[in-house]
């Protein structure tokens, strides 16, 4: 299967430190890879409804859903680009994935099994100078992509809070020149790496 980039950018202004860390790791992806680039401050969600002991779930038709849902199934490779909010993904980027548990739900969708072995990818700038701060940003998108049975390739952190500050990060503009090459390995909770048994836990 060809690949196919989705960039879910989660920043609440434009062209910020993050989405310029994210556009210089997608240069280096090969001319014919296909890219799309969608903002989620443009494609505002609805808040999450959690209808699983009532009802169903239905496939959104039209509006923001609809657009991200077909994007999503249609990408091998999702990235997701958000600021380090309050030491977590922006608020933004947690609808967008809160709507990962609906879309679940739907009935004939198979959202789980046709996400599964595809990639999962992350992108953040930061303006604190130690990176472990990022650390719950981090391990809410590992363990996303642990529950659907994804492929994690990491975070590529940046360090900025003025705009433009993350072109001025050397290592992280030399981190993103090689970011999307590296061999993504299948996503793994961190109890599992330590030995402990698998459980499917829903989020």
């Amino acid at each position: 299967m060809a690949r196919r980039f989705l960039f879910l950018l989660g920043s609440s202004r434009p062209d910020g430190n993050t989405e310029l860390l994210a556009r210089r790791a997608a240069e280096q992806l090969p001319q014919d890879t296909e890219q799309r680039w969608i903002s989620l401050a443009e494609h505002s969600l609805p808040d999450f409804e959690d209808l699983r002991h009532d009802s169903d779930h239905v496939r959104p038709r039209e509006g923001a859903a609809a657009v991200l849902l077909d994007a999503t199934l249609a990408a091998t490779d999702v990235v997701i680009a958000s600021p380090l909010y309050w030491y977590s993904v922006s608020a933004t980027t947690k609808r967008y994935l809160d709507h990962w548990a609906g879309w679940l739900r739907v009935p004939g969708l198979d959202f789980k099994a046709t996400m599964a072995g595809r990639t999962l990818w992350g992108v953040t700038a930061l303006a604190h100078e130690e990176q472990v701060v990022a650390d719950p940003l981090v391990g809410t998108l590992r363990n996303s992509a642990a529950y659907m049975g994804m492929r994690f390739g990491g975070v590529l952190l940046g360090n900025g809070s003025k705009p433009g500050d993350v072109l001025r990060d050397t290592e992280a503009l030399t981190r993103a020149k090689t970011f999307f090459v590296q061999e993504a390995p299948l996503a793994r909770f961190p109890y599992e790496e330590d030995g402990a048994d698998a459980r499917d836990v829903t989020p």
